[in-house]
C-alpha cells in the first residue's frame, strides 16, 4: 500500500482500513495512526453521550471532559488492537473508551476509605459464602458472617453506589414467567407527561442500578457488554481475551447474584 506523500494524513475507508491497520502495525506511522483517531473519534462521543445520562454523583463533569477522558481510551485501543484478531475494532474501543472515562471518572470519587475497605470485605465476605453455600447469597448473611448490623451493610453499599458512576439505563429484569426481559421494557410508556408515572420509573431504575452496582466489576462489565452492547458471548469473550465457556459462567453467575435483588423489587412493583 502506497500513501500520497501531499495528503500526509490519509483518508481511511471501510474498504481500505484493513490494509492501513496493518501498515500502522508494521511502521507504527504517525499519519496512518491519526487518520484512525480521526474516523473513530465519533465513537468517543457517542460512549460519552451514554455515559453523560447516568452520571450519579459526576453530574458536575462536563461532557466534553468525558470526551477527553474517552479520546485517551481510543488512542489506547488504536495502539494495542490487532488487527490479525477476529474481532471489529469498534467493538474493542468501545470498552477501552469506556474503561478510560470510568478510571477518571473514580480518580475524581470523593468515597472515603474506610468505606472503600468496607466495600472489600463485603465482597470478599459474599465470595467465601458463595463458596460454601453454592448458591446467592443474602445481604443478611454477609452481614451476619461479618458481623455487622444490616443497617451498616446497606449503608455502606448505599454510598458506595452513590459515589460510583452508573453505567446503566437498559437493564433486564425478571418477569413473571421467569424468563429474562428489558428492564426498560417495563418501564416505557406513552405517558411522559405523568409526574406520578415520571417518579416511579425514576425509583424503579435507581433500584436496579443499585442491584446491579452490588456485583463484581467483571460480572458488570459482562452484563453491560451483553445487554447494553448487545455484544455476543463469543464477541464479549474476544474483549476481554477470556473464553466463551468462561464468560458464559460469568453471566449465568451474575445473574444468578441478581435474581434475589431483582424478584424484591418485583414485589414493590406488585
Amino acid at each position: 500500500m502506497k500513501m500520497n506523500k501531499k495528503d500526509k494524513v490519509p483518508n481511511i475507508t471501510n474498504e481500505n482500513e484493513q490494509e492501513y491497520w496493518l501498515e500502522f502495525k508494521k511502521t507504527l506511522s504517525p499519519h496512518i495512526r491519526e487518520a484512525l483517531i480521526i474516523k473513530y473519534s465519533p465513537l468517543v462521543k457517542y460512549v460519552a453521550n451514554k455515559i453523560s445520562f447516568n452520571m450519579g454523583s459526576h453530574k458536575h463533569i462536563e461532557f466534553q471532559d468525558l470526551v477527553g477522558f474517552g479520546s485517551f481510551g481510543l488512542m489506547d485501543a488504536i495502539d494495542k488492537y490487532n488487527p490479525n484478531r477476529d474481532i471489529k475494532f469498534k467493538t474493542y474501543a468501545v470498552t477501552r473508551i469506556r474503561g478510560a472515562i470510568y478510571d477518571e471518572l473514580r480518580k475524581l470519587d470523593y468515597l472515603p476509605r474506610s468505606i472503600r475497605k468496607d466495600v472489600k470485605e463485603i465482597e470478599k465476605a459474599r465470595e467465601i459464602l458463595e463458596a460454601r453455600l453454592s448458591r446467592n447469597i443474602k445481604p443478611q448473611e454477609i452481614a451476619d458472617m461479618l458481623g455487622i448490623p444490616i443497617s451498616k451493610y446497606n449503608e455502606t453499599m448505599k454510598r458506595y453506589i452513590e459515589a460510583s458512576p452508573t453505567s446503566l439505563s437498559d437493564v433486564w429484569y425478571v418477569g413473571d414467567d421467569s424468563n429474562e426481559i428489558s428492564v426498560i421494557d417495563t418501564l416505557k410508556s406513552n405517558d411522559k407527561t405523568n409526574p406520578e408515572y415520571l417518579a416511579e420509573r425514576e425509583d424503579v431504575k435507581n433500584k436496579i442500578i443499585a442491584a446491579l452496582k452490588k456485583l463484581p466489576e467483571k460480572e458488570q462489565q459482562v452484563l453491560i457488554l451483553y445487554y447494553y452492547d448487545d455484544l455476543t458471548l463469543k464477541e464479549i469473550g474476544k474483549v476481554l481475551d477470556v473464553s466463551e465457556s468462561r464468560i458464559s459462567q460469568i453471566h449465568t453467575k451474575a445473574i444468578q447474584q441478581l435474581k434475589y435483588s431483582l424478584s424484591e423489587i418485583k414485589k414493590q412493583l406488585l
